[in-house]
C-alpha cells in the first residue's frame, strides 16, 4: 500500500507544476532519483514536529539539491544526471521520526543526524542504501533493540549510534562488517564480547557505558593489525587482562576503567609502542607496575588511580600525565589506608580461576 505520505508528495510535486499559469515557464522536470529524492525529503519534513533552527525551512520545490542539508553529486553509475548522495542536519536540534521514504535514497553515502532529538528506530528501508558509507545517529532518542538493518548494508565503514537508548543484545554479526569505526557507546545494551570479535577490522572500538559484564578475550590479540583505539570504560569488565594485548602494537589509546578488573597488569604491555593513552582506574587491579609499560615511547598519560596497586617504577613518576593516587604504593601521597590495603591484598588473585575464550 502507497504511503500517504508518498502521495502528498507527489500531489505537491506535480502541483509545483501544472498549477502555474499558462504564460509561466516551468523549471525542467527533475530525473527520476531527485523525484525519489523529493519524495522521501517531503515525507520526512511531514514527519519533523519541531525545527528551531529553520534546517527545512527551505524543503520545498522540486530543487532538493537546494535544500539546507542536503548534498548531490553525479551518480556513481551516471556521471551525467545528479543525485542526493549526502545528507547532513548535524546540531540542527530537530524533533521529529525518521519515515521508511528515506530508503528511496539509494545513492545515499552520508547519513549524518547527530545531536537531535530523533525518536523511534532506524527505518527497515535503510536496507536498501546499498552505498552508504557513513551512518551518524548519535545523541538522538531513538529507541528499541539493536537496528538490524544495518547488518544489510554492504558499503557502511563509519558506524556511529551512541547516546542513544538502543537496548537488548548487539548482534555478533556486526563485528564480521568491514567497519572501520564502531561507536555503541552510552546506550542500554547488555552483551558479550563475541568469540567473532577478531574478525572485524576496525580501528576504533568503542562500546563504554553498556553491560558487557564479561572478561576481555585473549582473541582481541587478533585485531593488532588494525586496532587504534579500544575504549571498554564502565561495562562491567571481570577477570584479568591478558597477557595477549601486548600484541595490540598499533593501539594507541585504550581506556578500561571503571570496571572489575582484577589480577596484575601483564608484562606484555611493555610491548605496545604505539601507546598514547592508558587508563585503567576503578578497578582492583593489584601488584606491581612494569617498567617496561612507562617507558613506552608514545606514552603520554598512564591513569592508574582507584586500585590496589603496590609498586611503581621511577619511569611512572616521570611522566606528566599520570595519576597513581588511591593505590597502596609506599611513600606515595593520597594513598589507601594500610588497613584497606592488608585487607585486599591477603586475598591473591588466581588469574587462572577466570574462564574466558
Amino acid at each position: 500500500m502507497r504511503s500517504p505520505y508518498l502521495n502528498i508528495a507527489l500531489w505537491s510535486f506535480f502541483c509545483l507544476f501544472f498549477s502555474r499559469p499558462s504564460h509561466q515557464t516551468s523549471p525542467p522536470l527533475p530525473n527520476p532519483r531527485l523525484l525519489n529524492a523529493y519524495i522521501a525529503l517531503q515525507a520526512w519534513k511531514h514527519e519533523i514536529q519541531s525545527d528551531p533552527k529553520n534546517f527545512t525551512s527551505n524543503w520545498c520545490g522540486p530543487n532538493v539539491c537546494d535544500f539546507t542539508g542536503v548534498y548531490c553529486a553525479p551518480a556513481p553509475d551516471d556521471p551525467h544526471i545528479a543525485t542526493v548522495a549526502g545528507i547532513d542536519l548535524n546540531h540542527a536540534d530537530i524533533a521529529g521520526s525518521l519515515p521508511e521514504e528515506l530508503g528511496l535514497l539509494t545513492d545515499l553515502a552520508l547519513f549524518h543526524i547527530n545531536s537531535n532529538s530523533f525518536t523511534g528506530t532506524i527505518p527497515g528501508s535503510f536496507q536498501n542504501l546499498h552505498l552508504l558509507y557513513e551512518l551518524d545517529v548519535s545523541n538522538n532518542r531513538f529507541t528499541g533493540q539493536f537496528p538490524c538493518v544495518i547488518l544489510c548494508l554492504p558499503s557502511l565503514r563509519y558506524l556511529d549510534i551512541r547516546y542513544n537508548d538502543f537496548e537488548g543484545s548487539v548482534p555478533d554479526r556486526l563485528f564480521d562488517m568491514k567497519l572501520d569505526a564502531i561507536f555503541l557507546n552510552n546506550n542500554r545494551f547488555r552483551f558479550t564480547i563475541p568469540r567473532n570479535i577478531d574478525n572485524s577490522p576496525v580501528s576504533v572500538l568503542v562500546l563504554a557505558n553498556n553491560d558487557i559484564n564479561c572478561c576481555l578475550p585473549s582473541s582481541l590479540a587478533k585485531m593488532g593489525g588494525t586496532l587504534n583505539e579500544i575504549i571498554l570504560m564502565n561495562t562491567g569488565l571481570t577477570g584479568c587482562l591478558p597477557p595477549e594485548i601486548g600484541l595490540l602494537k598499533n593501539l594507541t589509546v585504550f581506556d578500561v576503567s571503571f570496571n572489575k578488573l582484577v589480577g596484575p597488569l601483564p608484562e606484555t604491555m611493555g610491548k605496545m609502542k604505539s601507546l598514547e593513552q592508558l587508563n585503567v582506574a576503578h578497578n582492583k587491579l593489584s601488584g606491581y607496575i612494569p617498567a617496561s609499560i612507562c617507558s613506552l615511547p608514545n606514552l603520554d598519560n598512564f591513569t592508574y588511580s582507584y586500585n590496589y596497586l603496590c609498586g611503581e617504577p621511577p619511569s611512572c613518576l616521570e611522566l606528566l600525565g599520570k595519576d597513581d593516587r588511591k593505590n597502596c604504593i609506599p611513600g606515595r601521597p593520597l594513598q589507601r589506608s594500610a588497613e584497606e590495603c592488608a585487607s585486599f591484598l591477603a586475598h591473591p588473585v588466581n588469574c587462572d580461576a577466570f574462564a574466558c575464550s
